[in-house]
C-alpha cells in the first residue's frame, strides 16, 4: 500500500502517517447540566485564530473518554475550529476499568438509560457551548460561529452523531428535540446500522450533510457488525449531501485514538487520511469551498492510498 504523501492544496494540513499538526490549547473541564444534575468531563481545544469560529463536539465510543479522538481534535483546531470533546459517564472508560471487565461493556451497551444520556449530553453541550460562546468573558467568548457548529463521533459515538441529525429511534424520540437543528454537519466514524426499523425509514428525515467513514475490516465485536453494515446509513440517507470513506484495511479501534485501551486503539496508521477528508467535507459542505468540492467528487487522491474508497452523492 502507497500513501499518497503531497500536501493537499488549501487543507493547510501535511498528510504524512504521523501528526502532523501543532497542538492547539487544551483546556479539561466539567460542565454541569443543572436540569439532569450531571457532570460532564470536557476537553476543549482553543485555536490560534481570534473571533467567531467553526465548532466541533466529538464523542467517544462505548469505554471510551475525552482524551479519545485526539488526531481528529488537534488536525480540527489547527486548522481553526474550536473543538469539544464529550465524556459521556455511564459508557466511558469507568465500565471497562472495574471488576466488570468486557461484561461491563456489554452492559452499558444494552442500557437504554444510557443511550438516552448521550443523546441529552449532544444537546446540552450544544446549548452551553453558544451560551458561553454570547457571555461575556470565558475562554469561550466570542469564539464559536452558531452557524457552523458539527458534531462528529465514533462507533457509539457516531450512533450519537446519527440520531442527534435526525435518525428514528425505535417507539420515539422519548421527547428529545430531533434533530438538533443548530448542527450543520456530522462525521459518523464506524456508523452504526439501525435496530428496529427499516435503514430508509430510520433516515429519512436526516436532511445534514454527513460524512461516514469506515474500513474494509471494521467489525464490531458488541453488537456484530460487519464492514458491509457501516455502509447502510450512507446508502440510505438521500437528498442530502453525503460521503463515504473506506479505507483498506482499517479494523474498528483504526478510528478511535483511544491510548488507555491498548496500543491498537491508538494506532496512527488511518488517522492522517481520516482527518485530511474530514476537513475537506466540511470545507465543502459549509464554506463552499470549491476545491475541496472538487477533491472529493475525484476520490481525493492526493490523500489517500491505494484501496481505499471514497464515494459521494448529493454534493
Amino acid at each position: 500500500m502507497r500513501m499518497a504523501r503531497r500536501t493537499l492544496i488549501g487543507a493547510g494540513l501535511g498528510l504524512g502517517l504521523s501528526r502532523p499538526w501543532s497542538a492547539a490549547a487544551a483546556l479539561r473541564e466539567a460542565w454541569h447540566d443543572r436540569a439532569r444534575g450531571r457532570d460532564i468531563p470536557v476537553l476543549l481545544r482553543l485555536p490560534a485564530a481570534e473571533g467567531p469560529r467553526p465548532a466541533m463536539l466529538l464523542s467517544h465510543g462505548l469505554g471510551g473518554s475525552r482524551e479519545g479522538l485526539r488526531y481528529l481534535g488537534e488536525a480540527l483546531a489547527a486548522s481553526g475550529w474550536v473543538v469539544l470533546h464529550l465524556q459521556h459517564p455511564g459508557s466511558d472508560e469507568a465500565v471497562w476499568r472495574g471488576e466488570a471487565g468486557r461484561a461491563g461493556l456489554a452492559a452499558a451497551a444494552l442500557d437504554a438509560q444510557q443511550a438516552l444520556a448521550r443523546l441529552q449530553d449532544g444537546i446540552f453541550a450544544v446549548g452551553e457551548l453558544l451560551r458561553r460562546a454570547e457571555a461575556r468573558g470565558g475562554a469561550l467568548g466570542g469564539r464559536v460561529d452558531a452557524a457552523r457548529i458539527v458534531i462528529g463521533g465514533h462507533s457509539y459515538g457516531a450512533w450519537t452523531v446519527q440520531h442527534l441529525l435526525g435518525q428514528r429511534l425505535p417507539g420515539g424520540d422519548r421527547g428529545l428535540a430531533l434533530p438538533d437543528r443548530r448542527i450543520a454537519a456530522g462525521i459518523a466514524l464506524s456508523p452504526i446500522v439501525p435496530r428496529g426499523l427499516p435503514p430508509r425509514l430510520a433516515f429519512a428525515r436526516v436532511a445534514t450533510p454527513m460524512l461516514h467513514v469506515t474500513g474494509t475490516a471494521d467489525h464490531g465485536f458488541i453488537e456484530g457488525a460487519t464492514p458491509a453494515d457501516r455502509e447502510v446509513p450512507f446508502r440510505a440517507i438521500e437528498g442530502v449531501a453525503q460521503a463515504l470513506l473506506v479505507l483498506d484495511g482499517a479494523g474498528h479501534a483504526a478510528f478511535a485514538d483511544q491510548a488507555a485501551a491498548g496500543p491498537r486503539w491508538a494506532d496512527p496508521t488511518f488517522h492522517g487520511r481520516t482527518a485530511a477528508v474530514a476537513l475537506l467535507f466540511l470545507r465543502a459542505v459549509l464554506d463552499g469551498d470549491g476545491a475541496a468540492h472538487a477533491a472529493l467528487l475525484a476520490g481525493a487522491p492526493d490523500v489517500l492510498a491505494e484501496g481505499d474508497r471514497l464515494e459521494t452523492k448529493g454534493m
